[in-house]
């Protein structure tokens, strides 16, 4: 498929300072038809394949997964993304992201297939030798072979580069001994290939390919852990592993490129797996409330009810138009770095790396919007939620994790804001101007004379706002803590948080005036809604995490002005929540489920 739309030009980060255009932003409407066959191909493989044998896929039957993954090989759904040379498809990023979220309601069955197509298999494919992907990528495409990835060690989660496991060169030049161990490994019970990174003479933190069958290579049991009970967990041993030396992934000393790399990809592709769980737990909650009975009532009818699943579809909703809209960023990045001559994997790798500030925000985001989801929808179902008769139960036990892995949300809040900072010192983002222009502005009498022009102006004017409270936030801090800054995780998480919500709130409200100037205002009422009722919640998400922060550092007459411009920043006319929520609910029980 090619990408129709034009690079916009938007640098990661970039979003807080410049107004972007709804003409630039790509929306789900507007997937093409073979888009959509993708995404109806992934649901019907989950609902013929896997929902009827779940039970029997959490009780780890042997060789059940490895069989699954070679039907989905099959049917193509693990070669989305690689190139056709390596026996792929060569699809672009939004459709192999489109795949991650239609196979996402698949419970543990998701994460092997996420991990297999994503830190399984990508590190070969970005890094290795032309030798090592001709050997290894089209096995992996096919489902031929299974991939795993073994970074984290007992001692060594969040901080990576401190891990122990040891490389050494043999004597005769040939191989490398590698010595010491990897825990949490998904697929690690049945892998072939497993991408494994350890140090190098101690201080070189290098990746290398190594295969189920090499000499000192052993695996631990399976994990028995709180959910995803059916993904294989091991932990690995290498006790003189011998790996050949071209088996070396990369650069020596250049491991940690790899490992940060494929996560920035990965984070996005869990905000996609996390969307589609979320979307097929909502389901199951409406088609509940609309059948179970409560005082001679559907309890779809109650207002408290009626909320929970009102809030439920506009946080997907507003999750999955930030979700495709930086999944489009990408690809454009991906084909401007194609064009200027790079290679298929430096573009790709590029491209996430660009946007790899809104990766970290959409996995926060993400992650937290399934929690919400599988916690109120066993609300929903009452006692029977907590029952495993009911899915809602392995749902909400699965969902845990996803704000564990690929970073946990804590590393990837301080992430969000170390990345916006850095950029800036290294003149990549322009801050240091806007920030002065709100110094200005904060000093001066506000424009009350102001009159709201063009289609959804009240509503630009609170995202434009709510950029403007982020860089007060932010500036402040820097010029008051400076190098202490970094120290202070509470302020970066607050800000951090100011930066999800504008940055979600924008993407909604860019997908709505799409939709209104494609259809028509009218024919977009609840979408309007949808994003209406969360900007409004959001004005009020950001004020407080902007008062938590600035009462942390600032104080006197400082603190007081600053805090009179969070409050001009955040304000927002008078709106019926209540309303649009019913009416969102409305819609969820004429549909028996999310079907937006």
């Amino acid at each position: 498929m090619e990408t129709t739309a034009q690079a916009t030009g938007l640098k990661g980060g970039e979003w807080l300072i410049r107004e972007s255009s709804y003409a630039d932003v790509f929306t789900p409407e507007d997937f093409d038809e073979e888009q959509r066959m993708v995404m109806d191909m992934c649901t019907q493989f989950l609902e013929t394949e896997i929902l009827p044998i779940v039970d029997r896929i959490d009780k780890l039957e042997p060789g059940l997964m490895p069989s699954l993954l070679v039907k989905a090989g099959e049917q193509g759904l693990l070669a989305t993304s690689f190139p056709e040379e390596y026996g792929g498809l060569g699809k672009d990023f939004v459709t192999s992201t489109i795949v991650n979220e239609g196979l996402g309601g698949g419970y543990s069955f998701s994460v092997a297939i996420a991990a297999h197509t994503g830190i399984g298999s990508l590190p070969i494919l970005y890094f290795g030798t032309d030798a090592l992907k001709q050997k290894y990528i089209p096995k992996l495409a096919s489902g031929e072979w299974k991939g795993a990835y073994g970074l984290t060690e007992p001692n060594s989660g969040s901080d990576a580069l401190s891990a122990k496991t040891a490389a050494k060169l043999s004597d005769d030049g040939k191989h490398y001994l590698l010595n010491g161990q990897k825990c949490w490994i998904t697929n690690g019970g049945f892998a072939d290939v497993y991408t494994v990174f350890a140090k190098i003479d101690g201080d070189k933190f290098t990746a290398f390919v190594v295969e189920r069958g090499f000499e000192g290579f052993t695996q631990g049991p399976e994990e028995h852990k709180m959910g995803i009970k059916g993904s294989s967990t091991v932990q690995l041993y290498f006790q003189d592993c011998k790996v050949p030396v071209e088996n070396v992934l990369g650069e020596i000393g250049k491991g940690h490129l790899i490992a940060f790399n494929i996560l920035n990809i990965g984070r996005l592709k869990l905000c996609a797996a996390a969307l589609g769980g979320s979307k097929r737990s909502t389901t199951a909650a409406v088609q509940y409330a609309v059948t179970r009975e409560q005082f001679k009532l559907p309890i779809a009818k109650f207002g408290a009810i009626r909320h929970k699943m009102a809030e439920m579809a506009l946080r997907m909703w507003v999750c999955e138009s930030a979700l495709y809209r930086t999944a489009r960023y990408i690809d454009q990045k991906e084909a401007e770095l194609v064009a200027s001559g790079k290679s298929f994997a430096e573009s790709l790798l590029g491209g996430a790396e660009e946007f790899a500030i809104e990766c970290s925000m959409l996995k926060v985001f993400g992650s937290e919007v399934l929690d919400f989801v599988v916690d109120e929808g066993v609300q929903i179902h009452g006692g029977n939620g907590f029952s495993d008769e009911y899915p809602i139960s392995r749902a909400y036990r699965d969902s845990r994790i996803n704000r564990i892995y690929e970073g946990t949300n804590e590393i990837n809040r301080l992430l969000t804001v170390d990345m916006v900072l850095k950029r800036a010192m290294k003149g990549k983002l322009d801050l240091m101007g806007p920030a002065m222009a709100i110094q200005k502005e904060l000093m001066s009498i506000p424009d009350f004379g102001m009159e709201d022009e063009g289609a959804f102006a009240k509503e630009r004017r609170y995202i434009a706002n709510f950029k403007k409270a982020i860089l007060m936030v932010a500036g402040a801090a820097v010029q008051k803590l400076m190098m202490q800054l970094e120290k202070e995780q509470e302020v970066l998480m607050n800000i951090a948080d100011m930066a999800i919500m504008a940055f979600h709130a924008e993407s909604a409200l860019l997908r709505v005036m799409k939709l209104a100037a494609a259809r028509g205002e009218d024919a977009i009422a609840l979408q309007a809604d949808i994003m209406r009722t969360y900007l409004y919640d959001a004005a009020d998400g950001i004020n407080k995490a902007g008062k938590d922060a600035l009462n942390s550092f600032a104080e006197g007459d400082e603190l007081r002005m600053m805090h009179i411009g969070l409050k001009r920043f955040t304000k927002t006319e008078p709106f019926n929540t209540k309303a649009a929520r019913r009416r969102i609910a409305d819609r969820l029980v004429a549909d028996n489920g999310y079907h937006f």
